[in-house]
């Protein structure tokens, strides 16, 4: 697991594809609030961020900064709708969390 963090392996299909440094930021980024953004934009695949926070109640620049983190985690992508807007798709909506001893 050590050897795949440093980039010295490469994970075998089926090994985890994301890893957090600690289970304090697991628990921020995969929060139930978090998960259940990933369905919504899974179900509802918006054309922008700002049809997602319609959809979602949520403010623009708060969704946007939790898509960011969702991003560099590889559980969201943004892709580009036009020159000023980002479509958001979920990578991943189930979670398995696997734990080193």
């Amino acid at each position: 697991m050590l050897s795949i963090a440093k980039g010295e392996t490469k994970p075998k299909p089926g090994e985890p594809k994301v890893w957090f440094t600690s289970m304090r930021s697991l628990a921020e980024v995969l929060s139930d609030e978090n998960r259940a953004l990933l369905k919504v934009i899974s179900d509802s695949k918006p054309e922008s961020i700002a049809e997602l926070a319609l959809t979602t109640g949520r403010r623009p620049g708060n969704l946007s900064r939790t898509l960011k983190t969702m991003s560099n985690y590889g559980l969201v992508t943004m892709q580009a709708v036009n020159q000023r807007q980002l479509r958001p798709v979920a990578m991943a909506t189930e979670f398995r969390t696997l734990t080193a001893a």
